[in-house]
């Protein structure tokens, strides 16, 4: 039996997770969950799965869950706050953190886990991106397993299997394209919101398919790579595959390349993920292979997609410079969800940051926030 936490319980990547867990109760038991302020959802979870940790992070809805467990008699313990998500990370029961969460908020709890042995399921992509270098280095301290569980990592991760890392030619990082592929910068200045979101593969929370429409998912894809399979730059190529079949590859120093392919179902990697280095019975659909008589491949566009290049950019300079790229991002695409820019400030707003702020080559937990928030606060006083 397998314990398990999920920071993000309520988005995307936590609802999927759950459903992996609620496929497979013999081996699965949840312990604990957080959501920002998704009290409904909470409260489902709690009346399904009875885990003993529940933390919300914004106070109404932690007042009415912990409402909810009192008048009807429920053992789950709720826990306010950011110190819930940290509590939850470290709670000594759960062997496995799925961290789920959104943005630079799951930096801290994610190195809670670390260092309390758990093995991380890692779909919070900022994490490694602003604090690859630490969370790496307390990873192989402690000895703990990161799996990743964003579908071209996954894909990357199993790729790699009983093959020598020395032996890496290339990783080839697939990329679906967004919902402007082949278009150029002339016909997105008054693309909306809900074109933004409209993805055309993949089912999956706000922010992730705005940063699919501009690219920057990927690049931060890129930067996670680095960290996670200790690749060079250089060695990470995106590639644009429209169909998103083949999730990503592998070319190793022969020429060969091994591709990882499967239906586009986010509860495939979480399936994995959680029961590795076991495969379990599936519960996505296969692939038909008498539907899909083409896959093609092209170049990203880095020209009117300049995010991908901002990225690698940021990614080859280190130190803080992910921060800030991440950051500004972060806040550009909050704005351009509030209507308050448009699709083609949020790169340009990206790059303005990464030009305006100093790096620092010696990153530690406190500065990577510090220059976050400062960075945030930047971008949201560019609309002023």
């Amino acid at each position: 039996m397998k314990n398990i936490s999920i920071l993000g319980a309520t988005g995307s990547i936590g609802t999927q997770t759950l459903d992996v867990i609620r496929n497979d109760p013999e081996n699965f038991n949840l312990i604990g969950v957080s959501a920002n302020k998704n009290s409904a959802k909470i409260i489902d979870i709690i009346k399904e799965f009875n885990p003993k940790y529940a933390a919300l992070v914004d106070n109404k809805a932690y007042n009415e869950v912990k409402e909810y467990c009192m008048l009807n008699n429920i053992k789950t313990k709720v826990i306010y706050g950011i110190e819930g998500l940290n509590y939850i990370a470290e709670e000594e029961t759960a062997d496995t953190l799925v961290t789920s969460v959104v943005g630079i908020v799951g930096v801290i709890p994610t190195l809670k886990g670390i260092k309390s042995g758990k093995k991380i399921a890692l779909a919070n992509k900022e994490t490694l991106v602003v604090a690859g270098e630490i969370v790496m280095r307390e990873a192989e301290k402690n000895n703990v397993s990161i799996v990743p569980v964003d579908s071209e990592h996954c894909a990357i991760y199993q790729c790699l299997q009983g093959n020598s890392r020395d032996d890496i030619d290339k990783i080839l990082l697939t990329a679906s394209g967004g919902p402007f592929r082949g278009r150029k910068q002339d016909t997105l200045k008054d693309v909306t919101v809900e074109q933004a979101l409209n993805h055309p593969r993949w089912h999956m929370g706000k922010k992730i398919s705005i940063d699919s429409a501009t690219l920057m998912n990927k690049g931060l894809e890129v930067i996670e790579a680095h960290w996670l399979f200790n690749t060079e730059f250089k060695d990470i190529k995106v590639i644009v595959h429209p169909q998103s079949i083949i999730h990503s590859m592998v070319q190793y120093v022969d020429g060969s390349v091994i591709a990882q392919m499967g239906s586009t179902d986010m509860r495939l990697p979480i399936q994995y993920a959680l029961n590795y280095p076991i495969r379990k019975e599936r519960i996505v659909e296969k692939l038909d292979f008498n539907k899909f008589s083409t896959l093609t491949f092209e170049e990203p566009d880095m020209i009117t997609f300049k995010s991908l290049a901002l990225a690698y950019e940021a990614g080859k300079a280190g130190g803080l410079m992910p921060t800030i790229l991440n950051g500004a991002n972060e806040e550009a695409v909050s704005l351009f969800m509030e209507r308050k820019i448009n699709f083609l400030d949020i790169a340009n707003i990206v790059e303005k940051c990464l030009c305006k702020f100093i790096n620092n080559k010696d990153i530690t937990v406190e500065n990577i926030i510090e220059t976050d928030r400062n960075v945030k606060e930047y971008v949201r006083g560019l609309c002023k």
